[in-house]
């Protein structure tokens, strides 16, 4: 009798530890997803936001991570049920023909992507180290290439929880030195508000959180959790432990993002300066908080530079070994095509075009269209009981997974008016 109650309470007291032991063993999928939402063409609408109104945006970065969490937990459902990704599943889904062409559009977007992520690296060498704009753009490919063929998915994961570390640091360091009205910024995250002339910027910052090439790449990278796909049981713990680190891996997202907004906030609007570029922003910061903070500044801003292009080629392979029915392989030759090419064709286009800040307005525009399709092809393939079988989406998710859409898809088409 003792041996059984002994038993018993060494299993109930253990239970808990053992859980959240496990539960960190699922964590790192959706932290590689989180560096799309923190990459260099956040930072200028953030600073933006804060620059030119204080505080008042900062509901724009809880509303647009509460939409994010919410697609990137379908996506990522997907890729556990199926063991596809959303480009396999697209390729085996579709009619031939319809999938090859949206799945050209989702290629054209990762170019379009990667283009902004390896400019945004290139400007940070160049903020940092004088380096020439496109040397420092090959730089970064070559940086990139490396890490993307040399290394295991494993390795990569580590990479780029490093990098994501850098940056949340970078930012605490950062807002240590200033003064911060921490019951206006509590008071900003939850309260809506409309300054005259801000739509423009609430556009930006909402319509370009959820990125195509993320669902893509979640779909991918969750499947590196994936024991055996064909007991229910193991399922069921995927997908109750993806549902943690999505959550987890997205509020770490929220507050850098946030961080961003305070830090413009409490420095440049206390100033009355407008920012509209991040290079000036960096440059404004040495007179205000001294040369310390602008190198942290530059330093965070190359880091987000380098893993956000990284996870583009990862992504940007996803999707081409998809569409010959084939899972995320770097030692196989349709995934190594993908990454390369995509990444090579970005890094063209920096050269091709006279005014690579204009290249990244064209890019974001381009975005803006390819969205929807991503986002309704994803929310087709969740909802079909032939894809997903009992776990297909259910009515009241279905209708809110199309409202989300519905926002999201209408906030890019304003965005790309706005251009236009």
């Amino acid at each position: 009798m003792k041996k059984q109650i002994k038993s018993l309470l060494d299993t109930t007291l253990h239970r808990p530890i053992l859980g959240i032991r496990e539960a960190l063993k699922y964590i790192g999928p959706g932290l590689l997803v989180t560096v799309g939402f923190i990459d260099p063409g956040n930072w200028a609408s953030n600073i933006a936001a804060g620059s030119d109104y204080g505080y008042q945006l900062l509901w724009m970065v809880t509303l647009s991570t509460i939409m994010l969490i919410l697609l990137q937990h379908n996506v990522a459902h997907l890729g556990i049920v199926t063991g596809d990704c959303l480009s396999e599943a697209a390729s085996k889904h579709l009619n031939p023909l319809l999938s090859k062409a949206v799945l050209s559009t989702a290629v054209i977007a990762s170019i379009a992507t990667a283009m902004a992520e390896i400019l945004g690296g290139a400007i940070a060498l160049q903020l940092l180290f004088a380096i020439p704009l496109k040397l420092g753009a090959v730089l970064v490919l070559a940086l990139v290439l490396w890490m993307l063929y040399s290394n295991s998915y494993g390795r990569l994961e580590k990479w780029i929880i490093g990098f994501v570390s850098v940056i949340g640091v970078s930012f605490l360091y950062e807002l240590s030195m200033v003064h911060v009205d921490w019951g206006t910024v509590a008071q900003s995250w939850v309260t809506p508000a409309f300054p005259e002339g801000a739509m423009p910027i609430i556009m930006a910052v909402l319509g370009a959180v959820v990125m195509p090439h993320n669902l893509f790449l979640h779909s991918e990278v969750i499947q590196s959790r994936q024991w055996n796909k064909e007991d229910p049981e193991i399922i069921d713990k995927q997908l109750k432990y993806e549902f943690t680190d999505t959550l987890l891996s997205m509020v770490i997202g929220w507050a850098i993002n946030s961080a961003m907004i305070i830090l413009a906030a409490s420095t440049f609007f206390l100033h009355q300066v407008s920012v509209t570029e991040i290079g000036q922003a960096q440059q404004l910061l040495e007179p205000l908080l001294g040369k310390g903070s602008a190198l942290v500044f530059g330093m965070a801003l190359l880091f987000a530079g380098i893993s956000s292009t990284t996870t583009a080629g990862m992504a940007g392979g996803s999707i081409v070994a998809g569409m010959f029915r084939e899972p995320y392989d770097i030692k196989d030759p349709h995934t190594k095509m993908g990454v390369g090419g995509i990444l090579g064709l970005a890094t063209l286009l920096i050269f091709l075009i006279a005014d690579p800040f204009k290249g990244l307005v064209y890019s974001q525009m381009f975005l803006s269209i390819q969205l929807p399709i991503t986002v309704m092809l994803q929310i087709y393939l969740t909802s079909s009981e032939r894809v997903m079988g009992k776990y297909k989406n259910s009515l009241i998710h279905k209708g809110l997974l199309w409202t989300i859409a519905s926002i999201v898809s209408l906030l890019n088409i304003m965005l790309l008016l706005s251009f236009l």
